[in-house]
Protein backbone atom coordinates (compact mmCIF):
# COMPACT_ATOMS: atom_id res chain seq x y z
CA UNK A 1 0.00 0.00 0.00
CA UNK A 2 1.99 3.24 -1.16
CA UNK A 3 2.22 6.20 1.04
CA UNK A 4 -0.67 9.08 1.15
CA UNK A 5 1.16 12.75 0.39
CA UNK A 6 0.45 13.57 4.13
CA UNK A 7 2.77 10.80 5.05
CA UNK A 8 4.91 11.18 2.23
CA UNK A 9 5.63 14.44 3.20
CA UNK A 10 6.43 13.32 7.26
CA UNK A 11 8.92 11.38 6.18
CA UNK A 12 10.70 13.76 3.28
CA UNK A 13 10.88 16.38 6.55
CA UNK A 14 11.65 13.52 9.13
CA UNK A 15 14.76 12.43 6.74
CA UNK A 16 15.50 15.84 6.52
CA UNK A 17 15.42 16.56 10.09
CA UNK A 18 17.77 13.85 10.42
CA UNK A 19 20.52 14.99 8.62
CA UNK A 20 20.56 18.47 10.17
CA UNK A 21 20.67 16.10 13.58
CA UNK A 22 23.44 14.66 12.04
CA UNK A 23 24.84 17.41 10.74
CA UNK A 24 28.80 17.23 11.01
CA UNK A 25 29.22 20.89 12.76
CA UNK A 26 25.99 20.75 14.63
CA UNK A 27 28.32 20.50 17.84
CA UNK A 28 30.34 23.39 16.95
CA UNK A 29 27.52 25.59 14.76
CA UNK A 30 25.06 27.81 15.37
CA UNK A 31 22.01 25.09 16.01
CA UNK A 32 23.92 23.62 18.95
CA UNK A 33 22.13 24.42 21.67
CA UNK A 34 18.68 23.65 19.66
CA UNK A 35 16.06 21.17 21.10
CA UNK A 36 15.24 18.66 18.63
CA UNK A 37 11.79 20.64 18.20
CA UNK A 38 13.47 23.44 17.60
CA UNK A 39 15.61 21.80 15.65
CA UNK A 40 13.13 20.98 12.89
CA UNK A 41 11.77 24.53 13.17
CA UNK A 42 15.15 25.84 11.57
CA UNK A 43 15.34 23.08 9.06
CA UNK A 44 12.77 24.44 7.01
CA UNK A 45 13.94 27.88 6.74
CA UNK A 46 17.52 26.88 5.88
CA UNK A 47 18.73 25.42 2.13
CA UNK A 48 22.08 23.91 1.66
CA UNK A 49 24.09 25.82 -1.25
CA UNK A 50 27.68 24.96 -2.84
CA UNK A 51 29.90 27.31 -4.03
CA UNK A 52 33.23 26.65 -5.82
CA UNK A 53 36.96 27.86 -5.12
CA UNK A 54 37.06 31.72 -6.23
CA UNK A 55 32.93 31.86 -6.40
CA UNK A 56 31.29 35.04 -4.64
CA UNK A 57 28.77 34.33 -1.62
CA UNK A 58 27.91 37.96 -1.16
CA UNK A 59 29.60 41.44 -1.93
CA UNK A 60 29.65 44.13 -0.19
CA UNK A 61 27.28 46.85 -0.45
CA UNK A 62 24.53 44.04 -1.36
CA UNK A 63 21.30 43.78 0.44
CA UNK A 64 22.18 41.99 3.47
CA UNK A 65 19.17 39.33 2.71
CA UNK A 66 21.08 35.84 3.97
CA UNK A 67 22.81 34.60 7.00
CA UNK A 68 24.96 31.46 6.28
CA UNK A 69 26.85 28.89 8.38
CA UNK A 70 30.32 26.88 7.26
CA UNK A 71 29.38 23.59 6.69
CA UNK A 72 32.38 22.20 4.72
CA UNK A 73 34.82 24.13 3.10
CA UNK A 74 36.88 27.36 3.69
CA UNK A 75 35.30 31.26 3.43
CA UNK A 76 37.30 34.89 3.00
CA UNK A 77 36.20 38.21 4.38
CA UNK A 78 37.19 40.98 2.10
CA UNK A 79 36.87 44.73 2.25
CA UNK A 80 38.21 46.61 -0.98
CA UNK A 81 40.20 49.77 -0.57
CA UNK A 82 39.51 52.80 -2.85
CA UNK A 83 42.55 52.29 -4.95
CA UNK A 84 41.06 48.58 -5.57
CA UNK A 85 43.05 46.39 -2.97
CA UNK A 86 41.74 43.88 -1.27
CA UNK A 87 42.44 43.67 2.43
CA UNK A 88 41.42 39.99 3.85
CA UNK A 89 39.62 40.70 7.29
CA UNK A 90 39.23 37.16 8.41
CA UNK A 91 38.99 32.89 7.30
CA UNK A 92 36.17 30.86 8.40
CA UNK A 93 35.81 27.53 8.49
CA UNK A 94 33.48 24.68 9.33
CA UNK A 95 31.12 25.78 12.18
CA UNK A 96 31.75 29.54 11.21
CA UNK A 97 28.54 31.90 10.94
CA UNK A 98 28.79 35.06 8.76
CA UNK A 99 26.34 37.75 6.97
CA UNK A 100 25.43 39.27 10.12
CA UNK A 101 24.82 42.86 9.13
CA UNK A 102 23.84 45.69 11.31
CA UNK A 103 22.67 47.96 8.52
CA UNK A 104 20.61 47.19 5.45
CA UNK A 105 23.66 46.18 3.84
CA UNK A 106 26.94 44.07 3.88
CA UNK A 107 29.61 45.76 5.78
CA UNK A 108 32.18 43.05 3.54
CA UNK A 109 32.64 40.51 0.62
CA UNK A 110 32.60 36.71 1.08
CA UNK A 111 34.38 34.38 -1.18
CA UNK A 112 34.82 30.65 -1.22
CA UNK A 113 38.42 29.44 -1.15
CA UNK A 114 38.03 26.27 -1.80
CA UNK A 115 34.95 24.03 -2.81
CA UNK A 116 32.61 25.12 0.29
CA UNK A 117 28.87 24.35 1.19
CA UNK A 118 27.23 25.93 3.43
CA UNK A 119 23.70 26.83 4.86
CA UNK A 120 21.66 29.83 3.72
CA UNK A 121 18.79 30.84 6.13
CA UNK A 122 17.02 34.50 5.16
CA UNK A 123 17.66 37.14 6.77
CA UNK A 124 14.01 37.75 8.21
CA UNK A 125 13.07 34.40 9.16
CA UNK A 126 15.78 34.09 11.61
CA UNK A 127 15.24 37.76 12.77
CA UNK A 128 11.79 36.09 13.61
CA UNK A 129 13.05 32.87 15.43
CA UNK A 130 15.03 34.77 17.43
CA UNK A 131 11.87 35.82 18.80
CA UNK A 132 10.36 32.78 19.40
CA UNK A 133 13.76 30.51 19.98
CA UNK A 134 15.73 32.05 22.88
CA UNK A 135 18.36 29.68 22.44
CA UNK A 136 19.16 30.51 19.13
CA UNK A 137 18.86 34.53 19.64
CA UNK A 138 21.69 33.66 22.53
CA UNK A 139 23.72 32.13 20.00
CA UNK A 140 23.40 34.70 17.56
CA UNK A 141 24.03 37.30 19.86
CA UNK A 142 27.39 35.27 20.32
CA UNK A 143 28.57 35.35 16.80
CA UNK A 144 27.91 38.94 16.76
CA UNK A 145 30.29 39.70 19.79
CA UNK A 146 33.08 36.98 18.25
CA UNK A 147 32.71 38.84 14.89
CA UNK A 148 33.82 42.27 17.64
CA UNK A 149 36.45 40.00 18.90
CA UNK A 150 38.13 39.01 15.82
CA UNK A 151 37.81 43.02 14.12
CA UNK A 152 40.27 43.54 17.48
CA UNK A 153 42.57 40.91 17.00
CA UNK A 154 42.94 41.55 13.51
CA UNK A 155 43.77 45.34 14.90
CA UNK A 156 46.00 43.60 17.19
CA UNK A 157 47.78 41.56 14.54
CA UNK A 158 47.94 44.17 12.12
CA UNK A 159 49.97 46.65 14.10
CA UNK A 160 52.63 44.08 14.90
CA UNK A 161 56.32 45.46 13.97
CA UNK A 162 57.85 41.99 11.97
CA UNK A 163 56.20 39.83 9.37
CA UNK A 164 57.82 36.89 11.80
CA UNK A 165 55.34 38.29 14.80
CA UNK A 166 52.31 38.40 12.37
CA UNK A 167 52.75 34.61 10.93
CA UNK A 168 53.50 33.26 14.31
CA UNK A 169 50.47 34.60 15.61
CA UNK A 170 48.59 33.93 12.74
CA UNK A 171 49.68 30.04 12.88
CA UNK A 172 49.04 29.93 16.41
CA UNK A 173 45.77 31.76 15.86
CA UNK A 174 44.65 28.45 13.34
CA UNK A 175 46.03 25.91 16.00
CA UNK A 176 44.07 27.82 18.92
CA UNK A 177 40.56 27.27 16.76
CA UNK A 178 41.39 23.25 15.96
CA UNK A 179 41.97 22.80 19.57
CA UNK A 180 38.45 24.96 20.72
CA UNK A 181 36.59 22.83 18.01
CA UNK A 182 38.12 19.73 19.28
CA UNK A 183 40.19 18.67 15.80
CA UNK A 184 43.72 18.12 15.58
CA UNK A 185 45.86 21.39 16.41
CA UNK A 186 49.17 20.01 14.81
CA UNK A 187 50.33 19.96 12.05
CA UNK A 188 48.27 23.61 10.55
CA UNK A 189 46.16 22.99 7.42
CA UNK A 190 46.20 25.97 5.18
CA UNK A 191 43.09 26.24 2.48
CA UNK A 192 44.07 29.56 1.78
CA UNK A 193 47.01 30.80 -0.81
CA UNK A 194 50.56 32.37 0.33
CA UNK A 195 48.92 35.65 -1.33
CA UNK A 196 45.41 35.42 1.17
CA UNK A 197 47.95 35.25 3.42
CA UNK A 198 49.71 38.07 2.68
CA UNK A 199 46.42 40.26 2.39
CA UNK A 200 45.26 39.12 5.28
CA UNK A 201 48.42 40.12 7.17
CA UNK A 202 49.00 43.41 5.44
CA UNK A 203 52.51 42.15 3.79
CA UNK A 204 53.34 41.38 0.49
CA UNK A 205 53.10 37.91 -1.06
CA UNK A 206 57.51 37.56 -0.95
CA UNK A 207 57.19 39.03 2.43
CA UNK A 208 55.35 35.66 3.69
CA UNK A 209 57.20 33.34 2.08
CA UNK A 210 60.08 34.39 3.04
CA UNK A 211 59.12 34.52 6.56
CA UNK A 212 57.87 30.96 6.23
CA UNK A 213 61.56 29.91 4.88
CA UNK A 214 62.64 32.32 8.55
CA UNK A 215 60.45 30.33 10.37
CA UNK A 216 61.63 27.07 8.70
CA UNK A 217 65.24 27.74 8.94
CA UNK A 218 65.15 28.35 12.25
CA UNK A 219 63.41 25.11 13.03
CA UNK A 220 60.48 26.58 14.95
CA UNK A 221 58.16 25.15 12.05
CA UNK A 222 58.31 22.71 8.87
CA UNK A 223 56.96 22.57 5.57
CA UNK A 224 54.66 19.65 5.08
CA UNK A 225 54.37 20.84 1.47
CA UNK A 226 51.98 24.02 0.34
CA UNK A 227 49.08 23.62 2.46
CA UNK A 228 50.37 22.22 6.23
CA UNK A 229 52.86 23.66 8.57
CA UNK A 230 54.04 21.05 11.31
CA UNK A 231 55.00 23.66 14.67
CA UNK A 232 57.66 22.06 15.55
CA UNK A 233 58.77 24.35 18.87
CA UNK A 234 55.48 26.09 20.04
CA UNK A 235 57.29 27.53 22.76
CA UNK A 236 59.70 29.42 20.61
CA UNK A 237 56.94 30.04 18.40
CA UNK A 238 54.63 31.74 21.33
CA UNK A 239 57.99 33.38 22.19
CA UNK A 240 58.17 35.16 18.96
CA UNK A 241 54.93 37.12 20.19
CA UNK A 242 56.25 38.18 23.71
CA UNK A 243 59.30 39.89 22.41
CA UNK A 244 61.91 36.93 21.54
CA UNK A 245 62.99 37.91 18.21
CA UNK A 246 65.93 34.97 18.08
CA UNK A 247 63.88 34.06 14.32
CA UNK A 248 63.92 37.68 12.95
CA UNK A 249 67.35 37.99 12.82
Amino acid sequence: MGLTSSQAERRQLSAAAGTCADCEIRRIGICGSLEPEELERMRRLVREVHYDAGQSIFSEGEPAENLFNVVSGAVRLIKFLPDGRRQITGFLFPGDFLGIALNATYAYSAEAIVGSKLCRMARRDMEAQMISIPNFEHRLLGEAAHELVAAQDQMLLLGRKTSVERLASFLLSLSQRARRHGLPDNPVALTMSRTDIADFLGLTTETVSRTFTKLRNAKVIALEGNDTVRLVDMAALSGLLAGDDSADS
